[in-house]
């Protein structure tokens, strides 16, 4: 029961960071803070809190660590996955951003495997070609699609944080890479910086908003992360990618709770086609290395 509690609580903080991220950028007409602000205080505030975590802790085994090799290019990865995060949210609502983010990490870590010389059954193969027509759907042209330039944007994003998840696979200790990486990241918002002058991209930030963005990188993404990989470390690789089934779902409720987003036909259908296609997949796989 309390393993149960928190896997629902990490789910419940991945899924706060979409509706954080929306709450803080998605007005159209007065947005508390723009979407590079929004990521530089996410990635400090996170930077700040796991070392203050990995301090408390402490090297409990004595063994003196090195960064993990290609430790700057995870660190980019991640980087790429919050500044495109954060200008995808500008546009689009809660649930559809959150379901396009988890599509394409899923998408990332499937087509590796295969490039890996994975070779699904026919059941994985029916679940991933469901979801992937799914997805085509959501995001192809209609009265109700998203805007095409975010849409891309979050598919951006979730592609980064499938290439930065498949860099820590199988790391010893998954906390302190994690720490190391956030504040390796901070490197970076220097050539952000550069681009937002050179391009004269909107900076405007109100208190909201960046207490927003603090919580979204101290509390649901840098504690929440150490956390999960607690959790991961219980449940399983594969019990870990189902439970994860339940963000975009949770995204949407918070969405529509505390943002008064509403539901499109095609993004509840496109929803369970996705989750459930994805869902097969996995079991399936599991019932094949079994």
């Amino acid at each position: 029961m309390r393993l149960a509690v928190i896997t629902a609580i990490t789910m419940i903080a991945f899924a706060a960071n979409s509706v954080i991220g929306r709450m803080a950028m998605g007005s159209d007409l007065a947005p508390l803070i723009d979407p590079a602000s929004y990521s530089a205080v996410r990635l400090i505030s996170g930077a700040a809190t796991l070392a203050i975590l990995v301090a408390l802790t402490g090297n409990r085994d004595g063994v003196k660590r090195s960064p993990q090799p290609g430790a700057w290019t995870s660190a980019f990865f991640l980087f790429l996955y919050a500044v495109a995060f954060s200008y995808a949210y500008a546009a689009l609502d809660t649930g559809i951003g959150a379901l396009i983010l988890f599509a394409c990490v899923q998408a990332t870590m499937i087509g590796w495997s295969l490039k890996e010389g994975d070779r699904p059954a026919l059941l994985e193969w029916l679940g991933l070609i469901v979801a992937f027509g799914a997805f085509v759907w959501l995001v192809s042209p209609g009265l109700s699609a998203p805007d095409p330039v975010a849409a891309a944007l979050m598919a951006v994003s979730g592609i980064a944080w499938g290439v930065y998840s498949l860099r820590g696979r199988g790391l010893g200790d998954p906390i302190r890479s994690t720490a190391d990486n956030f504040l390796r990241s901070l490197a970076y918002l220097a050539p952000l910086a550069l681009i937002v002058v050179v391009a004269r991209l909107p900076l405007h930030a109100a208190m909201a908003g960046l207490l927003l963005a603090a919580l979204s990188g101290g509390v649901t993404s840098g504690l929440v992360y150490a956390l999960w990989y607690r959790v991961l470390r219980q449940i399983g690789a594969t019990q870990g990618a189902i439970v994860q089934l339940t963000v975009p779902v949770i995204a949407t409720l918070g969405g529509t709770l505390l943002l008064g987003e509403s539901w499109s036909f095609r993004l509840v259908l496109s929803s369970l086609l996705i989750l459930g296609g994805v869902a097969l997949a996995i079991v399936a796989k599991q019932r094949r290395r079994a």
